[in-house]
């Protein structure tokens, strides 16, 4: 189901966002904190998958929209690594999380209030690095030269619009220095824990319900306690 009135959420929202949950009122509740921009559209069928398997294996999962991502009406331009991780704070509370599950580049925006478990996470460079590398192959197949550090140096101070997503300076500064650092870490779970390529690395979004349920599993294993 669809759970609404995530109220006041931070940095530049207009009003209240929407969440994915699968809420049965259950003990155990994991607050899933997604992977960013691009690779958030390649695995967004895989997370809802894992969320499923939980909700059958009893726990109950929520999905929250981050502020300027998927239905949110705030620009994504005003958003920072800091403010999302007081939105997901505020999320945690707000549905009573007792743990947290983070996927990619979601561990940079982990709140320090969750035991969290992270699947493949991810620094802030890296994120970064790949995004530059999109742009500055784009911008060669159109025909202009482009360098990874003079784009770097532009958007400290103005931002960029990188694989189809405008940053602003202070996200890219962030991004640069941004290590997984929220709550306490259950788990680091690499690709070989759930067996086969990761998802993102597809050019297009897709699914695979055996590293779902692979992924699924150990979260259960690992939140029983």
């Amino acid at each position: 189901m669809i759970a609404a009135a995530l109220l006041s959420w931070a940095s530049g929202s207009d009003g209240d966002e929407y969440a994915l949950a699968l809420d049965r009122g259950r003990e155990r509740r994991i607050l899933i904190f997604p992977a960013l921009f691009d690779e958030a559209n390649k695995l967004r069928r895989f997370t809802v998958a894992v969320m499923r398997r939980l909700d059958a294996a009893g726990i109950d999962t929520f999905l929250p929209d981050l502020p300027a991502c998927n239905e949110s009406l705030a620009p994504l331009a005003t958003q920072s690594l800091a403010g999302w991780r007081e939105a997901a704070a505020q999320a945690a509370e707000h549905f009573g999380a007792t743990h947290g599950l983070s996927i990619r580049g979601g561990a940079l925006c982990e709140p320090t209030v969750l035991p969290v478990l992270r699947y493949a996470p991810v620094t802030g460079a890296a994120v970064l690095r790949a995004m530059l590398r999109a742009r500055v192959i784009a911008s060669k197949e159109a025909g202009l030269e482009e360098t990874r550090e003079a784009l770097l140096e532009r958007g400290r101070a103005e931002g960029l619009e990188l694989a189809g997503y405008r940053l602003g300076p202070e996200m890219i500064r962030e991004l640069e220095l941004a290590e997984p650092s929220g709550g306490v870490a259950l788990a680091n779970l690499a690709q070989a824990d759930l067996g086969g390529a990761g998802l993102w690395l597809r050019a297009e979004p897709g699914e695979d319900p055996a590293q779902a349920g692979a992924l699924a599993a150990i979260v259960a294993r690992e939140t029983a306690t």
